[in-house]
């Protein structure tokens, strides 16, 4: 992974401010006139009255578009089911991938504004589970998942928009470092072939520092 190197550029710039603040006679008064209209502008955004409340009915009717499904939240319920599938993963570019056979159920919960999958697969010889949320944030106009699993005490959330044209739900996030304890970037693109079937691949930073493809997997509905 790609190391940052540290630098002492804000310390040093901090000790020649001091160093220039130091440097200014007490008795000097030129930039008093600066002062007083600087004063006089803080004091203006002090006594500037907050902004006005929305009224009650402005207040309600968002509140109602916030909590009530949409088009959105109907697309992410026709993945509902249980999915089977062959997931690849690989270390590194050019390598042959470990493959391995996956299922994920998902369903609605909490009025259909949310759905959670519960994934089960192996890695490494040993079993592999992990659970995600999707939502679709009606305020934001994005879709935003979380995703937590047995092999890292960390977890994920990712945001990101659905392209009709390409039927393709794009996502990106970050995930933590182990190396570094820091955070690297994660993306996902999760493509829809038809409504039985569906594909799922995940990309992250390689050994270079690049963007690799690492996983992915084609799910097909039980029947």
């Amino acid at each position: 992974m790609k190391r940052t190197a540290f630098t002492f550029l804000a310390a040093t710039a901090l000790l020649f401010a001091c160093n220039d603040s130091g440097s200014t006679t007490a008795g000097t008064n030129s930039d008093s006139p600066k002062k007083e209209a600087a004063a006089d502008q803080t004091a203006t955004k002090k006594d500037a009255p907050p902004a006005a409340m929305p009224d009650t009915a402005t207040m309600r009717k968002t509140w109602e578009a916030n909590m009530t499904p949409g088009a959105m939240h109907t697309w992410m319920a026709k993945w509902n089911g249980t999915w089977e599938g062959e997931v690849s993963t690989w270390d590194n570019p050019g390598t042959p991938p470990a493959k391995a056979k996956a299922t994920n159920v998902q369903s609605s919960m909490l009025n259909g504004l949310h759905t959670m999958g519960k994934f089960s697969s192996t890695m490494m010889g040993m079993p592999f589970e992990g659970l995600s949320t999707m939502a679709y944030d009606n305020i934001k106009k994005v879709f935003v998942t979380t995703w937590a699993d047995n092999i890292s005490s960390g977890s994920i959330m990712m945001t990101g928009t659905y392209d009709e044209a390409t039927k393709t739900l794009n996502l990106k996030g970050k995930q933590t470092d182990m190396m570094t304890g820091g955070d690297s970037d994660i993306r996902e693109e999760f493509k829809t072939i038809d409504d039985n079937t569906y594909t799922m691949i995940m990309y992250g930073p390689g050994m270079d520092g690049k963007e690799m493809k690492f996983m992915e997997g084609t799910f097909k509905r039980k029947k």
